[in-house]
């Protein structure tokens, strides 16, 4: 068994973990970054983001190109792993073993996993993800105005999300797969009084269809079994978010939706480990809170480990 040891390991190479990376390594801290998939996390499945400040506009891959590449020209290291077999997050000396063959130690340690939008799992959906079917509103919601879009979902994101998307929209067709919506009543509300928006109850996407972008999707109405085909321009889907906690089940603290309680500083429950980006409980997910949730926790795992060092001389 090969062990390498690091002042602080990053698990997650999204926008959280690349900016965790560059805070930590730019502060003289032996960093490594774990990742598993491409660098860059949701990050690179953006087509345009226009709304980061300092950047006019840029696509997701090279905004998360641009990190990676901060993040190694201060020393970083990132690896590519296949996922942790083993790890110890609670003794003073974190420990995660990816392989039989390799495990890194760390004094701490920053968790940044990211997360996923929950998806309908219909044929054409991952087709026309960033092609017209779209997971946040604040992203995407400019590129759609005057066009009639479809949203899906029927929670207060949904209908909050839907509202906010009438800016943009020339008209808006809301479906949601039960006869009563589960929002809070205000949120109703607002949705039945906008003009742009036709609420459909008990109605679902059975599929999403089109050639370069989305053309249109197919509508089942759940009453009568009707299936129609619906002409839209783009699909927003809020039905959840998942973030990739899976590895953390049993053996970390998680909140009931599988997230990771922090505090203002992005402490976690346990000593010497931080947490920040999508994987974290919080109300909004876009990628500058996720940067600066990243610089909370690297600041914070940077204080941790002085103090550690200064403990051990004195």
């Amino acid at each position: 068994m090969y062990t390498e040891h690091f002042d602080v390991i990053v698990i997650g190479g999204g926008p959280a973990g690349l900016a965790a990376g560059i805070y930590l390594s730019r502060s003289k801290l032996s960093t490594l970054v774990l990742n598993s998939g491409t660098v860059g996390g949701q990050l690179i499945l953006t087509h345009e983001i226009a709304n980061y400040p300092g950047v006019e506009s840029t696509s997701g891959y090279s905004l998360a190109r641009t990190m990676k590449k901060q993040a190694t020209s201060f020393g970083a290291k990132i690896k590519t792993i296949k996922g942790i077999e083993e790890m110890d997050l609670k003794s003073d000396m974190k420990r995660i073993r990816i392989s039989d063959e390799q495990e890194y130690t760390a004094h701490a340690v920053i968790l940044a996993p990211g997360g996923n939008p929950r998806t309908l799992g219909v044929e054409g959906e991952t087709e026309f993800k960033g092609r017209g079917v779209s997971y946040c509103a604040t992203c995407d919601g400019e590129f759609f105005t005057d066009k009639e879009i479809v949203v899906v979902g029927g929670g207060n994101s949904a209908l909050e999300e839907a509202v906010s998307l009438s800016k943009f929209a020339s008209k808006i067709t809301l479906l949601h797969q039960f006869d009563h919506f589960q929002a809070f009543q205000h949120a109703v509300e607002e949705v039945k009084q906008n003009e742009k928006i036709n609420i459909r109850l008990e109605h679902v996407i059975e599929s999403f269809y089109g050639e370069e972008s989305l053309k249109g999707v197919k509508i089942k109405n759940l009453k009568t079994g009707e299936v129609e085909d619906f002409a839209t321009d783009g699909a927003f889907i809020f039905i959840g978010y998942v973030p990739n906690t899976e590895f953390l089940q049993g053996c970390f603290p998680l909140n009931d939706r599988g997230e990771i309680p922090v505090d203002a500083n992005m402490n976690t429950e346990v000593k010497g480990v931080f947490a920040a980006g999508d994987c974290i409980a919080k109300k909004y997910r876009q990628v500058t809170m996720a940067v600066g949730e990243a610089t909370a926790a690297a600041l914070s795992a940077a204080e941790y480990v002085h103090n550690l060092k200064q403990d051990k001389k004195q």
